[in-house]
């Protein structure tokens, strides 16, 4: 798939996303509003909405999630100095031993020329 085709979808699934959190506010409301009714609220629809809204709310994870994965599969996170960061460390770690290992034969040549 090309990346073109790729962002579209993508852009496509994000913009499903934002339609369904709408929805999903609009259902919040409604709640709200079967909440507030003077003759008390119907049980039926609260119930129809709050299943809804789960149903909606879990569908929104999905979607972000496979999204955060899929991105993180083809490209890695723009401003992302995490592999960077991490090779650093690394290197820094290496360093660090090679240095400990030189004092140690440092201090064997020292003792050696001591003795002699």
């Amino acid at each position: 798939m090309d990346s073109q085709m790729q962002n579209t979808s993508s852009l496509q699934r994000l913009q499903n996303v934002e339609k369904t959190i709408v929805r999903v506010l609009e259902l919040a409301g409604g709640v709200m509003e079967e909440l507030a009714n003077p003759t008390g609220p119907r049980k039926e629809v609260i119930n129809n909405h709050c299943r809804d809204f789960m149903q909606m709310i879990k569908d929104i994870q999905f979607t972000l999630r496979n999204e955060i994965k899929s991105a993180c599969e083809y490209r890695p996170f723009e401003k992302s100095d995490y592999s960077s960061r991490i090779s650093n460390e690394i290197c820094c770690s290496k360093l660090e031993h090679v240095l400990s290992q030189l004092d140690l034969m440092q201090q064997s040549i020292d003792k050696y020329h001591a003795s002699h």
